[in-house]
């Protein structure tokens, strides 16, 4: 029986070990973006400090093992538990120390996870386990431990729980082997009610944290974002967060500003209306990303268009734009329009198996600070858009700053170039973003800029419309390669021309 509880432990904490291995990595890409290069680190610190932990097991003397299994199981539950709420509050707050506190939790975790296995292995050991059974036991409990893990964190536990959640989940699992290691071998242990004691003692801790989790996430993002918070989601794509201030609403996708009300029709309009304009016969329009609805309000003020399709990844997204009273207040109800589709999918995906045909095509994704949308910005997905686009027909895409990413920018108008498009580039100036760049693509027609609009504008006239198709000196053409697949030469372009702006 003895044995069998070993086994099982280390079931627990091999689930327990690669779980706060997913959270530390989560975190760090919602913060800083990068998921490669942050999952990579991290992952190659966790097993160098894994390594670092086996090597200090053999200095456990053989009568302390158990003793020393327990320690180690309360000190992986302590700091592991913990560790997503206080990077998280450390970001908030004291944004400086957050990767050095990162890469120090990572590295302690790592070591102590290192050093249960071997420890586990010569308890069994001692207990006149073969050792063929011994290691191939221990071997299979441990990926069994990583594979359930790995499953449940993006389909469960992330989305529902939350990072912070999980984090005081899986510290409270680690206590409870502990405790029952106590009670199971209690007569082989030292120190029996000091050792239960503080068993206790942190499992309540992480009760109270794991019940106090949202209170502590929303005091931090109170620090983060300064205003009142009134619509917080974790998803297994990203992090949402709605704050309001007076007639202020502004939306955050992983700590980026998506929007702020008060200035987001001069983002939108630029976006949507030199393309509109120009297509009074259009009567399908694509939208991909732009799960805000803002995009989608301004296309259906026009009543020639029939039929839009809006794809968004996140449900999580569409579903709070359709639902809550403000937002829809916001675009206009537009999700409620009948001549609406919305489709939650992989935009990629989506377009690799659709038939449709569309006369227009509005490309609204998040900036390309990762990977995972570098690839919507790339060669390839360029080349599956424009098959899907009229010969006669117009795209845009959101390109971020020509100011601030000149490089990033010219990039995209390159990439767009690669795939056979007449490129149009143009600029318009957001305060809550400054200047702020589009890339507008033909397969075939020429393209002039509208000198007037048939509907309404906030901001866009004659003179903003040739303003904004027309650079200034400091914003000059950059000759760039295009985005490939296998380089994502953008997402690095992309980092480097914002890191030299953000302090």
């Amino acid at each position: 029986m003895n044995k069998k509880i070993l086994i099982l432990s280390v079931f627990v904490v091999a689930s327990c070990g690669l779980a706060y291995e997913l959270i530390a990595g989560a975190l760090s890409s919602y913060l800083l973006g990068d998921s490669i290069l942050q999952f990579s680190t991290i992952i190659g610190c966790y097993l160098f400090a894994m390594g670092v932990g086996a090597h200090f097991s053999k200095y456990v003397k053989d009568q302390d093992v158990l003793s020393r299994f327990v320690d180690i199981e309360l000190a992986v539950g302590l700091i592991g538990g913990v560790s997503a709420a206080l990077l998280f509050m450390t970001f908030t707050w004291m944004a400086a120390p957050f990767r050095i506190l990162l890469y120090v939790l990572v590295f302690l975790i790592g070591a102590l996870v290192g050093m249960e296995v071997p420890l586990v292995m010569r308890a069994l050991n001692a207990r006149d386990t073969a050792f063929n059974e011994l290691v191939s036991r221990v071997l299979t409990f441990d990926y069994l431990g990583a594979l359930a893990v790995s499953l449940l964190f993006p389909l469960v536990l992330a989305p529902y729980l939350g990072l912070a959640r999980t984090g005081f989940l899986f510290g409270m699992l680690n206590v409870a082997v502990a405790l029952w290691t106590i009670h199971v071998f209690k007569a082989e242990l030292k120190n029996i009610t000091g050792r239960f004691l503080r068993a206790v003692s942190v499992m309540c801790f992480l009760v109270f944290g794991f019940i106090m989790s949202d209170r502590l996430v929303a005091w931090g993002e109170h620090g983060l974002f300064g205003d009142e918070i009134v619509f917080t989601t974790s998803t297994p794509y990203q992090r949402l967060v709605i704050t309001h201030w007076k007639d202020d609403l502004r939306l955050y996708i992983n700590g980026n500003l998506q929007f702020s009300s008060r200035d987001e029709y001069r983002y939108h309009e630029a976006l949507v209306h030199p393309v509109m304009q120009t297509l009074p016969w259009a009567r399908s329009v694509l939208i991909l990303g732009g799960g805000d609805g803002l995009a989608l309000r301004e296309v259906l003020r026009y009543p020639n268009v029939k039929q839009v399709t809006l794809v968004d990844l996140d449900p999580a997204m569409t579903t709070a734009f359709t639902q809550r009273p403000e937002l829809v207040k916001l675009n206009h109800a537009s999700f409620s329009d009948p001549r609406v589709t919305v489709v939650n999918a992989d935009a990629a995906i989506w377009l690799q198996n659709t038939q449709d045909m569309f006369d227009a095509a509005i490309v609204d994704f998040p900036d390309p600070s990762s990977f995972a949308l570098g690839k919507l910005y790339s060669v390839p997905f360029y080349g599956i858009l424009k098959k899907h686009l009229a010969a006669s027909g117009l795209m845009v895409v959101q390109a971020t700053s020509p100011f601030f990413a000149p490089h990033a920018f010219w990039t995209i108008d390159a990439t767009l170039r690669e795939v056979g498009m007449r490129t149009y580039p143009y600029h318009a100036y957001v305060p809550s973003f400054g200047e702020w760049g589009f890339v507008l693509a033909s397969p075939q027609q020429a393209y002039t800029p509208p000198t007037e609009y048939r509907l309404p504008m906030r901001y866009l006239n004659a003179a903003t419309t040739r303003e904004m198709f027309s650079f200034p000196p400091d914003m000059p053409r950059q000759e760039m390669p295009a985005n490939r697949l296998n380089t994502q030469s953008l997402v690095h372009e992309f980092e480097q021309d914002w890191r030299q702006v953000i302090r």
